[in-house]
């Protein structure tokens, strides 16, 4: 890997076709720029309208002449997935990217429409569920990649599996922690399953270490806002270099399956792409399966592998 890689070094990517959710801020922003412009089709999946073609028109005049669409997605709805899949199937052949890079941080409790707690719905279950509807289209595409956004975070976490939902006791960074390690545990398993399978596709992650996005300016806790903000302006990436680790592992040449991505300065707090560390949890296959059965049951969802 190159010490200091950049989004100039991706392959060509004409006739492929990605799909980025969180594009609307933050780091999704530069991940749908860049693929854009390396020459992929790329499908802003968006929970708001307005947004969504915001960001598509930023793609368009960094990139004239992009290839940019937009489509309704809200994770926090498992309806509003499966729409979105099938809108997706029938306009496309297939999914050769799939970026999972849309989250909430540290909330106040909430619940999605299908009565999961927010971060463990939106970060995890709805990403499971996602992947799960366009994998027919992925698995056996030559080069097919999902990638998914895990945090420094995950190394915190914990899975509930007594409270997976934090009915009995709710705490925002507790949440918040679990579904970054369960974004691990999913991407690490994904790709042991497409392995099995024999597939085409294989399952990647990444984490964008400290960088300056609208997470941080959303919080709740006033106080806890200002001093992210400042830490933000001190300590932070920016949103550009806080893509990179995830547009490596989504799009650079040569990346294997089950690979981790953040980056390589002090830390893995900011810097260039590199292999990152993964917690032991999220490495084990014990956990991950349990985690996987959950998953399933609670979406509904099962991979066609």
């Amino acid at each position: 890997m190159d010490d200091r890689w950049t989004a100039k070094q991706l392959p060509d990517l004409s006739e492929k076709v990605a799909v980025v959710t969180g594009a609307t801020g933050g780091i999704g922003g530069p991940l749908a720029r860049e693929l854009a412009r390396a020459g992929a089709t790329v499908v802003i999946a968006a929970r708001d309208a307005g947004r969504g073609a915001a960001a598509a028109q930023a793609v368009r005049t960094a990139v004239p002449g992009a290839n940019v669409e937009v489509e309704a997605l809200d994770l926090a709805s498992l309806d509003s997935i499966r729409a979105f899949a099938d809108r997706f199937t029938e306009a496309h052949d297939g999914t050769d990217i799939l970026v999972n890079c849309a989250g909430v941080m540290a909330t106040a409790r909430a619940t999605t429409v299908d009565g999961f707690e927010m971060q463990f719905g939106v970060n995890h279950l709805g990403h499971f569920a996602l992947t799960g509807l366009l994998m027919p289209g992925m698995k056996d595409r030559a080069g097919a990649r999902v990638a998914t956004v895990s945090s420094l975070n995950h190394k915190w976490g914990r899975i509930y599996f007594d409270d997976l939902q934090q009915e009995r006791s709710y705490k925002r960074w507790r949440g918040y922690n679990q579904s970054k390690l369960a974004d691990l545990l999913f991407a690490f398993e994904l790709d042991r399953r497409l392995r099995a399978a024999h597939a085409a596709a294989a399952s990647v992650a990444a984490h964008p270490g400290y960088t300056d996005t609208m997470l941080q300016r959303r919080m709740q806790d006033g106080l806890e806002r200002r001093v992210l903000l400042v830490t933000n302006r001190l300590f932070g990436q920016s949103p550009d270099m806080g893509a990179l680790p995830v547009l490596y592992a989504a799009a650079a040449a040569d990346v294997p399956g089950g690979t981790y991505i953040g980056p390589g300065g002090a830390g893995e707090a900011r810097g260039y792409p590199a292999i990152a560390a993964a917690s032991a949890a999220a490495r084990d296959p014990a956990l991950a399966a349990r985690l996987w059965d959950v998953s399933e049951e609670l979406t509904g969802v099962s991979f066609p592998l």
